[in-house]
């Protein structure tokens, strides 16, 4: 069985579980590799189309509402006397360089980027990051060259996207297999419990087809965007289950298989 049936039947089909338990590991490291791309299938697409719109709103903004500005020995100098706050659609974009604000006030702000007096910070999901100025240059910066920068970046754009893919495919495979070794761990008193005589190395092949059917719900909910309350309890709870129900479809007298 190819691995798109396996992931339809492991969803609801304890016994296609139990059998697994004899499969060829390279096939269910694969498996597991798979599982981890459709997981992270949501949060990929979210996040790109994300960084796209805010690197588009940004440089319109800059061109067209933030006053001429320079950015001398890192430090950001205008004329205005107050800091601006600029809406566009759900991007929001705060210029200041009279100090007023700083990292600190951004925190649960309602902005997604800011150029403050010394650094450019992004805030989102509750959580701020700043980058000085300095690191961009340590000399003088006008408007048209940090719209230049930009430009820069946004032609850059697909492959920090792509080296971005790559970091959160690897993390959240090196994740994914850490979840399934530890509920293979679990699974030795399930089997236990359940009076069957399998051997780990059964259980972890089990155990990564015991993930399918809460990874493939998450999945679903993260593309509706709908948050799941106690999403790490439910997830290991009905892990949890299939596996057992998937360890007392294998018969006593042939759990000493291997």
């Amino acid at each position: 069985m190819s691995i798109l049936p396996q992931i339809a039947k492991s969803i609801y089909s304890p016994k296609v579980i139990a059998d697994t338990r004899f499969q060829g590991i390279g096939k269910t490291i694969l498996f597991v590799f798979t599982l981890t791309l459709i997981s992270i299938l949501p949060v990929v697409y979210y996040m790109f189309v994300g960084i796209s719109e805010a690197v588009g709103s940004v440089k319109q903004s800059i061109q067209t509402d933030l006053p001429s500005f320079t950015i001398e020995d890192g430090v950001l100098h205008s004329d205005i006397k107050a800091p601006l706050t600029i809406k566009n659609g759900g991007f929001t974009l705060i210029f200041d360089p009279t100090g007023a604000v700083d990292k600190g006030d951004m925190t649960g702000m309602d902005a997604n980027f800011a150029m403050l007096q010394n650094e450019i910070v992004l805030a989102a999901g509750g959580e701020t990051n700043s980058v000085p100025y300095t690191l961009f240059s340590n000399g003088s910066l006008t408007k048209d060259d940090i719209i230049s920068l930009i430009n820069t970046a946004e032609s850059s754009l697909p492959v920090l996207l792509g080296l971005l893919f790559i970091v959160v495919y690897v993390f959240s495979s090196g994740m994914k297999f850490i979840e399934v070794s530890l509920l293979a761990l679990f699974g030795l008193l399930l089997k236990n419990l359940s009076g069957r005589k399998l051997q780990y190395r059964h259980l972890w092949r089990m155990a990564a087809y015991s993930t399918t059917l809460p990874t493939i719900f998450f999945t679903i909910m993260a593309f509706l965007q709908t948050a799941v309350p106690y999403s790490f309890s439910v997830n290991w709870f009905v892990a949890s289950m299939m596996l057992l129900l998937a360890i007392k479809e294998i018969p006593a007298k042939n759990s000493t298989e291997s």
